[in-house]
């Protein structure tokens, strides 16, 4: 299963956050799905709230792509270190579009049952994100 296990992430990333197809999520994602980011309030709750999360972040970042740098496979998770790029013209959290261009990586976990996730543990760099935006100011080199 590992081999075909990255295949689902990889079209999450490629056909959802990359081209907007939230109606692939359905396909991808089980009902009980759980998706655990400390960037966010609280867990992300089935389909839907993906849906939302995803809603979110293409309208903040319309031009969004996320790049696939590495994937591993084991049993029933695959990992996948990736890299987002994106303009941010639209609304996140509360901050206005800035027009700057950004750049962020991330490792998410998926765990895979019955080829749809059903669990992922997402962690990336929030902090330079707000930094890139100029929401948070960068520490001073020496």
């Amino acid at each position: 299963m590992t081999d075909d296990a990255k295949r689902i992430p990889r079209q999450m990333i490629e056909e959802v956050y990359n081209k907007g197809r939230v109606d692939v999520i359905d396909e991808l994602v089980a009902p009980g799905y759980v998706g655990h980011d400390p960037a966010l309030p609280q867990a992300i709750a089935g389909p839907e709230g993906e849906k939302e999360i995803v809603a979110g972040y293409r309208s903040a970042f319309p031009d969004l792509v996320i790049t696939i740098d590495d994937q591993v496979a084991e049993g029933d998770r695959v990992v996948t270190r990736w890299t987002a790029r994106g303009t941010h013209t639209g609304d996140l959290w509360g901050i206005a579009g800035t027009g700057k261009e950004v750049t962020v990586t991330g490792t998410s976990i998926d765990r895979i049952q019955n080829d749809r996730l059903v669990e992922t543990w997402s962690n990336w760099d929030a902090l330079g994100l707000m930094q890139q935006l100029g929401v948070v100011p960068v520490m001073a080199q020496n």
